[in-house]
């Protein structure tokens, strides 16, 4: 059997309080990627995660600024790697799976894996019925808006090439960021691929710390700042064609009342009416500006892209 060297591939583990699975995670990527670092970036945890994560054999690093988002981006910006695995540290993903994350992101030539969550047993109630209706709606609106195909935008295990992650610029700082990746990739046309991977409940003593409708809002929030940013020129334009509409049903009522009376009865409503078809036409005008800056910020990342090599078997195999 051909024996596998991960000594280019570096799993980075988020962590905020995970005390009571960090050192089962830690453990099973060792195992599971042998020669790989495993590096926990402990997000401010009031509970012994660090320690616990550095017996266990993780090199350990602290992110003081609390949120998801916020450690992604330093865990991007400090880590050197050939191959990127990304796991949270609720021992809720499945580490055998990351072999075959790995083969398929070299084998295919892929910028970026997601491995998609199916649970193991019909009782598993970490994956909630609102997280799984909250998901499926904004994965459907990012591939309606974005032209995409994932099928689990917000899974938080992923392998990347090392350089989709030093072209991705992070700009979310909590839970939003996975939805910022899945959009880098869109945008940035990378190539991309997804593995069905199991979902395990978390163990006992572990907590999720996703509110549903709290989290959610923040994520839809995103999809819109990121439609508004990648899309300008659509963002814009609907603006605008809802401005100049109004403008049109406010102005035609005092036209039909012209064309009678030859008076202009409500002055105040026709200085709205015009100020509205003014402001609806900067709209357009924002939005053709807006997507100029937005091709010449995509290129700059792409060539930060093409800098980097690509990944490839010789990085990790004997």
């Amino acid at each position: 059997m051909l024996k596998v060297d991960y000594s280019g591939v570096a799993v980075i583990v988020p962590c905020y309080n995970e005390a009571a699975t960090i050192a089962r995670v830690v453990k099973d990527f060792k195992q599971t990627l042998p020669g790989a670092r495993i590096f926990v970036f402990d997000n401010n945890s009031s509970d012994n995660t660090s320690a616990i994560a550095k017996k266990s054999g993780a090199e350990v690093r602290s992110v003081k600024l609390r949120g998801k988002g916020n450690v992604v981006r330093r865990m991007f910006a400090d880590i050197e790697a050939d191959i990127y695995l990304m796991v949270d540290g609720d021992a809720t993903y499945d580490a055998a799976s990351a072999p075959a994350m790995i083969d398929l992101l070299l084998t295919d030539h892929l910028d970026m894996v997601v491995g998609c969550r199916h649970e193991e047993s019909t009782d598993n109630q970490n994956y909630r019925p609102g997280h799984r209706l909250g998901n499926k709606l904004l994965t459907g609106f990012v591939q309606k808006i974005f032209n995409g195909q994932f099928t689990d935008m917000l899974s938080g295990y992923r392998a990347f090439s090392r350089r989709f992650v030093k072209s991705f610029a992070a700009d979310s700082q909590g839970f939003e960021t996975e939805t910022e990746l899945t959009v880098h990739a869109l945008e940035m046309r990378s190539a991309y691929g997804e593995i069905s991977t199991p979902y395990s409940e978390r163990p006992e003593g572990s907590e999720s710390k996703l509110s549903t409708y709290k989290d959610g809002i923040k994520i839809a929030k995103m999809i819109l700042k990121l439609y508004s940013n990648e899309r300008p020129k659509e963002f814009w334009g609907i603006i605008g064609g809802i401005l100049i509409i109004l403008a049109i049903a406010f102005f035609i009522p005092i036209l039909i009342e012209f064309t009678k009376s030859h008076t202009v009865p409500q002055i105040p409503t026709l200085l709205g009416a015009v100020a509205l078809g003014i402001l609806g036409f900067l709209s357009f005008t924002i939005g053709l500006v807006l997507r100029t800056v937005t091709k010449g910020r995509r290129e700059a990342k792409h060539l930060a892209y093409l800098a980097m090599e690509a990944p490839s078997h010789k990085n990790t195999n004997n």
